[in-house]
């Protein structure tokens, strides 16, 4: 199979590259094929936000702008899509882009490294929030921003950057234009005999699952990424689920939404958010915004990370998985989806498709906890989620999700089991966290010691039962960040 050709809409015109290797990244097309060297090379992680690109693509007749990581973002994936860089928002007179003269009137650059990811982010913010009239607020501005590091101005006046966006002159995109563009670029359809493989359809996908079982699916990349970046790990052939319509979409029923496993993480959250608004911060708090607008729920499942932040609030909320192939389809509770460390039951033509979350139950009181040393854009040491119902003081329902403690993302069946029907007391709270403690053997790392996970596993539980009598200060969910004045 021979390189197949990427196409997209940049400055309103159409770009076409050939003979570009199925695991050659955004960024290294940008900044070596391309010239674009506006955009940087930080992390080459995802985690610094250096080399934020933004996205537009179509969904339905209108355009959705993603602010992205180029660094971990296979080159590939924006076939048939819109892309910007910081070098494509200043007018041909050199008139800047209110993103780019917020920056310069609030002074938000000093080493000016960061500053075309912060520009770009801002740019995706002007067209996200700006654009439609609406008002960037402090806590928008870090909520959207959390995915740029800066090591020089302290952030406060990138902040007072976002939010002065909005008074300058306005500038428009010619949306009408870019998606008759994308319109045409859809309508001609990529090569299938390729070594990128970007089905748009489910039994498009299956059939090239089941054809070439050894190509390396990707979902958003954000883990495969930092194969290709860190480990220094080659793919010849690649299989990209991100096109497929059928499951980019969240689809409500009476007893369950289902989570399409092309949804992005934005997406994906947003759905659980609007069931359960007590999730916010702890959707915030999963990565930067560029990590979740490329990343998919349903690759963060079938990755399998036992520090992945999804898993156990899955878990908690007793959600279910779908994999299909061409043989059919089955179905299993997620924590039956593992089977050893990154190791699932997946068989080689199957793809994880869907994921399958309760609707909330009448009285659940849920909370979602992730312990890490930095508190946005940072991996859990520790991630406990607790899912429970009372009916007169008793436990009638419960389920707890733990992520950073074993091999796997686990069920806490022992205190599960020791919880339910008992009358929940602080007693029953602190036995509980014992059973945490007891049921699990967490390794030392980079991120947290044995004896520390195994310690906050416990006290989270302490956490819960406080929360649950409704103590509210000792949690960050009622802090809002004030308005600058």
């Amino acid at each position: 199979m021979e390189p197949k050709t990427i196409r997209f809409i940049r400055r309103g015109e159409l770009v076409s590259l050939g003979n570009v290797p199925p695991d050659r990244t955004l960024l290294e097309v940008l900044r070596e094929d391309l010239s674009c060297t506006g955009t940087k090379e930080g992390c080459g992680e995802g985690d610094c936000g250096a080399c934020t690109v933004v996205l537009g693509e179509m969904e339905g007749d209108s355009l959705r702008y993603r602010a992205i990581n180029s660094c971990i973002r296979l080159a590939h994936s924006i076939d048939g899509m819109a892309l910007w860089t910081v070098e494509d928002l200043a007018a041909d007179d050199g008139t800047l882009h209110p993103a780019q003269e917020a920056m310069v009137q609030c002074h938000g650059s000093q080493c000016g490294f960061c500053t075309p990811g912060f520009v770009m982010s801002l740019f995706g913010m002007y067209q996200n929030h700006v654009c439609r009239g609406e008002r960037i607020t402090r806590e928008l501005a870090q909520e959207e921003l959390s995915g740029n590091l800066c090591r020089c101005t302290g952030y406060r006046p990138i902040l007072d950057a976002a939010q002065q966006m909005s008074g300058l002159p306005p500038v428009q995109v010619d949306e009408a234009t870019l998606l008759a563009q994308l319109k045409r670029l859809g309508a001609s359809g990529p090569s299938s005999a390729s070594s990128y493989l970007l089905p748009k359809t489910l039994p498009a996908l299956l059939a090239a699952r089941a054809a070439h079982p050894d190509a390396q699916i990707v979902a958003g990349c954000t883990d495969v990424g930092l194969w290709v970046t860190k480990m220094q790990m080659r793919f010849g052939k690649v299989l990209d689920v991100t096109g497929v319509r059928e499951l980019k979409q969240v689809e409500q029923y009476d007893h369950h939404i289902a989570i399409g496993a092309s949804a992005t993480l934005t997406d994906a959250f947003d759905a659980l958010v609007g069931e359960r608004p007590q999730l916010k911060t702890f959707a915030n708090r999963f990565a930067g915004l560029p990590v979740r607008n490329s990343g998919t729920l349903g690759g963060n499942v079938a990755n399998g990370s036992p520090i992945g932040d999804s898993m156990p609030l899955l878990i908690a909320l007793n959600a279910h998985v779908v994999l299909m192939s061409t043989r059919g389809h089955r179905e299993m509770p997620l924590e039956d989806f593992y089977t050893g460390y990154r190791k699932n039951v997946l068989a080689a033509d199957e793809v994880l498709a869907w994921v399958k979350v309760p609707r909330p139950a009448s009285g659940e009181f849920l909370r979602a906890y992730k312990i890490s040393k930095r508190y946005d854009d940072d991996i859990s040491a520790v991630c406990l989620v607790v899912n429970m119902t009372l009916d007169k003081g008793n436990v009638a329902r419960i389920s707890i999700g733990a992520g950073g403690v074993a091999a796997t993302p686990v069920r806490a069946v022992q205190a599960e089991t020791f919880l339910l029907g008992k009358p929940w007391t602080p007693e029953a709270a602190r036995e509980a966290g014992k059973l945490l403690r007891a049921q699990f053997q967490p390794i030392s790392d980079m991120r947290a010691s044995a004896a520390y996970r195994s310690e906050v596993l416990g006290n989270l539980m302490q956490r819960f039962w406080l929360e649950s009598q409704g103590l509210a200060q000792i949690n960050l969910e009622n802090f809002k960040l004030a308005e600058a004045a």
